[in-house]
């Protein structure tokens, strides 16, 4: 499939907002210590019994039209994919912004804070370019890492972030108090070595 990325201001956030995040899923991580790897977590594939929907947009007050009310974007990089002119995917990536807990109050670190493909777009290729357009962008600020907030729920992304060379290094099973069966996975990419 062809496509173009490129960078553009938050002006588009509206057209972002309208690229579908919702994703179908029938299995779970379920990230252990045990028998550990060098980098601390074992994940373990677990088979539901019946397979769920996530959209994080349908969460009250998450998706792309709240962020201009929560942040200040005033640093924040949006990159976008298009394929005939048409907004096929993008990536939001936070960057010295007070206020956002997961900057950790470091400006040597970006957060990707969102990725977003098209259906009809995943599997060929974009999250990967997108990614590595992320990577650019937050290197091209200073940035020595990336850091990545995925759920157990989203396998596929989880999976996608190891291929990108990402390293899960801290776990939460109590990130989420009104999502109790969701634990939060951090992974975290060096930019620079």
């Amino acid at each position: 499939m062809d496509f173009q990325i490129s960078e553009e201001s938050v002006s588009t956030i509206s057209e972002h907002a309208g690229v579908s995040i919702a994703f179908e899923y029938d299995r779970v991580l379920e990230p252990t210590t045990e028998g550990s790897t060098p980098d601390g977590f074992v994940l373990e594939e677990r088979h539901l019994v019946v397979s769920q929907v996530k959209d994080y947009d349908a969460i009250d007050g998450e998706g792309p039209s709240n962020w201009p009310h929560r942040f200040d974007l005033s640093n924040w990089g949006f990159i976008v994919a298009r394929s005939d002119g048409h907004r096929v995917g993008g990536a939001v990536i936070a960057f010295d912004s007070p206020g956002v807990d997961m900057l950790d109050g470091r400006r040597d670190l970006a957060v990707l804070w969102d990725i977003r493909i098209s259906p009809a777009f995943r599997g060929h290729g974009l999250g990967a370019a997108l990614f590595r357009a992320a990577e650019k962008w937050s290197a091209d600020r200073g940035c020595i890492q990336l850091k990545v907030e995925t759920q157990n729920t989203n396998l596929a992304a989880c999976r996608f972030y190891e291929r990108q060379g990402c390293r899960l290094v801290a776990v939460n099973r109590l990130a989420y108090l009104s999502l109790p069966n969701e634990i939060q996975m951090l992974w975290y990419k060096d930019l620079q070595e």
